[in-house]
């Protein structure tokens, strides 16, 4: 036992060393500098180094990302490098904050400090700027087998800021932080200066950080203001004048996004309309200038009054809580970096079982939409088919009925006895017992039977096209926290209006959802806003149309759902019944038709036994003319007579198969 505890010690030993060993083997990228502060407008340069901790490496791939919004990349250097061969030649992308290297060193490298490149950033505007490596870096290592040894990668961060005032002292109440983005396209800068006797100021907004206003002087005004300007990165530069002489300039970065996110879809998985309770929602978005912030979510049931639901802060995938049967309205917002926001709606049907109908589509079976044109020619088809083999098996039953009512025999058993009794007129009545029983076989038979100026609330969300079955709400945003919101819908129809209320959160968010469904009509819908008993302006007006897909019968609703299962329903018992009269008439028929078989084979074989008899008559009679013959050769008679029982001879041998070639020979000496 304590040999044994001995080994184990000894292998968790070996075990540590071997894994500091292997963590202290591991290559390593990083960005040197790894920090500092630059200003807008200058460039500086970060240099990749690589660490290869004892071990020998012969191949890079690196790729480093960084914000296209604050820096770009002016050039990565190709001189000094250990990068003997470069499979890929180092390319950027300042639009997408990308850049790539790939080479390789032939014989292998070992070195704590191998530079691999440097790289030449600009300054673009302010703000924090992280310079990272992404998981596609590999160092690989010269063992013949590309191992990749990179373990680990350090980045660096950047503080970028415009160059110290050299003018006058510069704000911007609207934007008072030069790195946030805003979604206000109006900007206000207040500017003064430290000394006396200023004359005026010249000052200007351009897109460039080091811009120097002329000299041309603008006055003493000491605010300015401009509107409308476009979304993207401006500067504002100023200076003053003092007795004739211009002074220095100072910069002020203002960051302008009023543009939403780029329009997106709602993916659900396995589908939106499904049995599972728990979809898997998708969604993803870009934006042009501050770029995506993050996302919000809202799933509102359609089918349940009374619920409320909040939007909250999710990442996609998102897996959501498990969801009761019914209809939700799936509701994704991407905010950008400047609080803009674009809303996406997305219906999810959750269902009951494996068959479930569309209204308006079709049938879905599992994941399979069947249109209701085609389920209509599919039911119909198989209703006409069922009438149609319905039809058929019943006639066909019919006759065999027929057939045993009016003791007839099929035509060819017929046409074999009144061959026979042909024959037994010819040959004498013998075959009168034969022909008696025969017919007795069908004399019985019976058949069985056949059964201050307040600004008006936003509007941003509202159910724009829904059912009568379908719960109707609409939210938005107020200017102020606490604000009554009142709601008007105007029937359209009836002319009838109705006025609901709800309040906004302490941000100004309102939402409402009504109590109960909307009967189909076409409204009108707008909003106002009350803050202390002072009503807003009416808000724009928005129409909206509620599609019926329900019948009502005074208080009770049937629903065109309930309906399209009730014709799909007659349908289908119409096919079980046809089916069933199919399968009545061919079980019966197939009955009758056995005994028909049976009652005919004891026919046929009457009727063989009856031609077996005629054979041996005939053969008597052939024997006593061979004798008439011997003792009277001349007689022409007994010739013909002869040849004339031959001749019956063979047709007899097709209905008994019985060879008469002896017979024949015989009756040739």
């Amino acid at each position: 036992m304590r040999i044994l505890h001995r080994f184990f010690f000894v292998f968790l030993i070996s075990f540590f060393v071997f894994s500091l060993s292997t963590v202290a083997h591991a290559a390593t990228l990083s960005l040197s500098p790894s920090s500092g502060t630059f200003s807008v407008g200058s460039t500086f340069d970060a240099s990749i180094f690589l660490n290869t901790n004892g071990k020998s490496v012969n191949a890079l791939s690196v790729s480093l990302s960084f914000p296209p919004d604050m820096l770009q990349v002016v050039s990565p250097s190709l001189g000094q490098s250990v990068i003997g061969v470069w499979t890929a030649a180092p390319r950027f992308d300042n639009a997408t904050g990308r850049l790539e290297f790939q080479g390789g060193i032939p014989g292998g490298i070992t070195a704590s400090s191998a530079l691999i490149s440097t790289v030449t950033f600009r300054v673009k505007s302010v703000g924090t700027a992280l310079v990272k490596f992404l998981d596609g870096s590999k160092a690989l290592l010269n063992d013949g087998l590309g191992t990749n040894a990179l373990s680990q990668s350090e980045n660096a961060i950047f503080q970028l800021k415009l160059p110290p005032p050299a003018g006058p002292d510069l704000a911007s109440e609207t934007n008072p932080d030069q790195s946030q983005w805003y979604k206000n396209n109006t900007v206000t800068f207040r500017f003064v200066s430290s000394v006396n006797g200023v004359q005026g100021y010249s000052y200007t907004l351009s897109d460039d950080p080091g811009t120097i206003p002329d000299d041309v002087n603008q006055g003493l005004a000491t605010t300015v203001t401009y509107t409308d300007l476009s979304s993207g990165i401006h500067f504002f530069h100023v200076k003053s004048l003092r007795s004739g002489i211009w002074g220095g300039t100072s910069h002020y970065s203002v960051k302008i996004d009023d543009v939403p996110p780029a329009d997106f879809k709602i993916n659900i998985s396995p589908s939106s309309r499904t049995t599972n309770k728990q979809p898997v929602i998708q969604f993803s978005t870009s934006d042009s200038f501050s770029g995506v912030d993050h996302y919000e979510m809202k799933i509102i049931p359609l089918s349940v009054p009374n619920s409320n639901s909040l939007f909250v802060e999710v990442l996609s995938p998102y897996v959501s809580s498990p969801l009761d049967p019914g209809d939700y309205d799936v509701i994704v917002r991407a905010y950008d970096k400047a609080n803009n926001y674009r809303e996406v709606t997305q219906r999810l049907v959750i269902t009951t079982g494996f068959f479930s109908i569309i209204e308006g589509d079709g049938i879905q079976i599992g994941n399979t939409l069947i249109p209701w044109l085609w389920t209509w020619v599919i039911l119909g088809f198989l209703i006409l088919l069922a009438s149609y083999i319905g039809y058929r098996v019943r006639m066909w039953h019919r006759s065999i009925y027929l057939f045993h009512k009016g003791k007839k025999l099929p035509i060819d058993v017929s046409q074999k006895l009144d061959e026979l009794k042909r024959y037994r007129a010819k040959y004498g009545k013998k075959m009168v017992i034969a022909l008696f029983g025969i017919l007795s076989l069908f004399a019985g038979h019976r058949s069985f039977a056949d059964a201050v100026p307040i600004a008006p609330p936003v509007v941003n969300t509202f159910s724009k096209d829904i059912t009568n079955k379908e719960i109707f709400y609409i939210g938005g945003k107020t200017d102020t926290g606490n604000e009554t919101v009142l709601i008007y819908l105007q029937n359209l129809d009836s002319g009838a209006t109705m006025t609901q209320t709800t309040e906004s959160d302490k941000d100004g968010n309102w939402f409402y959802r009504h109590s109960g469904f909307l009967s189909a009509a076409h409204y009108r819908i707008w909003v106002q806003g009350k803050v202390f008993g002072y009503l807003s302006p009416p808000g724009p007006q928005s129409e909206m149309v509620v599609s019926r897909t329900a019948v009502q019968f005074g208080p009770n609703r049937l629903s065109y759902d309930s309906i399209y299962v009730l014709v799909i329903m007659f349908m289908v018992l119409a096919i079980v019944i046809l089916t069933g009269y199919i399968t009545f008439h061919f079980y019966h028929g197939r009955k009758k038709h056995k005994e028909f078989k049976l009652r005919i084979k004891d026919a046929e074989d009457a009727i063989h036994h009856g031609f077996t008899e005629l054979r041996k008559d005939i053969e008597e009679e052939l024997l006593l003319v061979k004798r008439a013959r011997i003792r009277d050769p001349r007689a022409k008679y007994h010739k013909e007579r002869e040849s004339d029982l031959l001749e019956d001879l063979r047709a007899i041998q097709k209905h008994i198969g019985e060879e008469v070639d002896e017979i024949e020979k015989a009756g040739e000496e």
